[in-house]
């Protein structure tokens, strides 16, 4: 599929300079461009490949000013990651296959309802009492449960397990094998040292626009929901477990868990490998770096914390910053301690 360099800048409502009508068959990174391919430049460190790129056209900021001479076009546009994302998404429209329909077999539970124009690929099962919306995809050998609500235009991928009364607004996208639902992770201790299963009764919620990778676990509550806001992105292979809250547009990547009852704020940014300990709070804005513990309430919005325990950024950089310099006030120290021993001789002798 071809677009020109004019199609494409009047799509993003951007202004071109160079020539519009180059044609324009695939994107890649500004460093890898070739003819016939768009790339896009937002971060500064990477402007040097700007000037030797042979992608035939590049997307940048409507406040750029090259400071050499550019081969390619142009297309400024208010923001070129944004743009360059908007293209990936039409360019993805126009070229993967709209599936619709019911293939076979695929299982309806008694008393569900399907929304028009979606589709239900091969072996998966929806219970009963569901209510699906319109133009939602549920991919082969998905399973749902019953009194599950679907909104308009969600994506459930191949092998998601969504566990009974799961609410899912619209626009979401939950990736391959994710379980939503499953039981909280609650045992009672016994007397006699054994460990009593606490009935788990709750659901999930889950809000408009959420994103859920391959492979996560989103536990049921106890009591109430487990809630995820809307506009919030979960990456692969993360553990959220009962009566967690997390605040709209927050998101967590990869390895990262959240023990039970913890409330996370709204725009946090909790980067991969955190362990979170139950019955917190994380005020809005927290930013929590990679492989951190947190083990208190987080009560200053936009902290920024590292470590573990994790502690604000900049007092663990600082304490970073000593430790790499212990080896040095070791050395200083015994020399120190000699020169107060060798002091101490002298002066017994006197």
């Amino acid at each position: 599929m071809e677009f020109t360099v004019g199609q494409i800048a009047q799509l993003l409502n951007g202004k071109v300079v160079g020539d519009n009508t180059a044609l324009i068959r695939s994107a890649a990174k500004i460093e890898e461009g070739k003819p016939g391919c768009i790339s896009f430049l937002a971060n500064p460190k990477y402007e040097s490949y700007l000037y030797e790129t042979e992608s035939s056209a590049v997307l940048v900021n409507h406040d750029f000013e090259p400071k050499k001479e550019v081969s390619t076009a142009l297309i400024y546009v208010e923001n070129a990651y944004s743009g360059f994302t908007r293209l990936l998404e039409e360019y993805q429209r126009f070229t993967q296959q709209i599936k619709r329909g019911v293939e076979q077999p695929a299982h309806l539970g008694e008393g569900s309802s399907v929304g028009e124009d979606g589709y239900r690929g091969a072996f998966s099962y929806v219970g009963k009492k569901c209510s699906i919306g319109e133009r939602v995809k549920i991919y082969p050998h998905a399973y749902i449960g019953d009194n599950v609500t679907i909104g308009d235009d969600t994506v459930i991928h191949p092998g998601v397990r969504i566990y009974d009364n799961t609410v899912i607004g619209r626009h979401c996208v939950i990736f391959a094998n994710t379980v939503i639902g499953s039981d909280g992770f609650g045992f009672a201790p016994q007397p006699d040292g054994t460990y009593k299963t606490i009935p788990q009764l709750g659901n999930v919620v889950i809000e408009d626009h959420v994103s859920i990778g391959s492979n996560t676990t989103i536990d049921c509550a106890t009591m109430g929901s487990t809630i995820i806001r809307s506009g919030v992105k979960i990456d692969n292979l993360v553990q959220i477990a009962h009566n967690v809250e997390v605040g709209k547009n927050t998101v967590i990547a990869a390895q990262s868990g959240i023990s039970g009852s913890t409330k996370i704020g709204e725009k946090c940014v909790i980067a991969g490998q955190v362990g979170i300990a139950g019955h917190l709070t994380l005020a809005n804005g927290t930013k929590v770096g990679a492989q951190a513990g947190v083990g208190k309430n987080i009560k200053k919005e936009g902290l920024a914390l590292s470590g573990s325990p994790a502690y604000e950024l900049s007092a663990h950089l600082r304490a970073q910053a000593l430790v790499r310099k212990f080896p040095e006030i070791e050395k200083r120290i015994q020399y120190l301690e000699k020169e107060k021993a060798g002091a101490g001789k002298t002066d017994r002798a006197d």
